[in-house]
């Protein structure tokens, strides 16, 4: 079934269609919010929500400008980073504020491993929210730079741009947990 056959269902109240998509969708949507936001519980919070939305709001799903994987990952960055904003006007803290602990040494996360893979998850959680959502939407999500700048409503050139800032800030986080012994992240 085609996603466009797929959404035609939805829309038309096919239970079944809907389970199909959760099926083709839920865990890759899944595995973005974790990524985003670090906590399985919101992660599954948003991915209900996500699918949620599928059901009630297929009919706004346009193909004609972006792919149903896109549109779906629209949604839950959205509703991540809406929940990244809730959750930082409850702690006070600002972008400014994040900036400065995600380049800090002591991360309130230690990982007590120095797993490159423990590090590099750590590390990327410290990023900003929009160096964090490119970088995880294009490399763990598979999607294309287009894909991509569509969800964070910006050109392809500004992504690159917020791409390569993620890259660089990625690895001089990675250099300074190396050379701290792997623990501080």
């Amino acid at each position: 079934m085609t996603d466009e056959q797929l959404m035609a269902a939805i829309t038309g109240g096919d239970r079944e269609a809907f389970s199909l998509a959760v099926m083709r969708f839920a865990r890759s949507l899944a595995n973005y919010a974790y990524r985003m936001l670090g906590n399985e519980a919101e992660a599954e919070d948003v991915t209900q929500e996500t699918m949620l939305r599928l059901w009630t709001q297929a009919e706004r799903w346009d193909p004609a400008r972006a792919s149903l994987t896109t549109w779906l990952h629209r949604i839950t960055h959205n509703l991540c980073i809406d929940l990244i904003r809730k959750n930082r006007l409850l702690t006070g803290q600002n972008d400014d504020q994040l900036d400065d602990e995600s380049n800090a040494a002591g991360h309130e996360e230690a990982f007590d491993q120095g797993a490159m893979s423990d590090r590099l998850h750590a590390a990327i959680a410290t990023l900003p929210e929009r160096q964090r959502s490119a970088l995880v939407l294009t490399h763990f999500q598979g999607l294309s730079n287009r894909d991509v700048a569509i969800i964070l409503d910006i050109s392809v050139g500004a992504l690159e741009s917020l791409l390569a800032r993620a890259r660089r800030q990625l690895k001089s986080l990675l250099i300074d947990t190396e050379n701290a012994g792997g623990a501080h992240l």
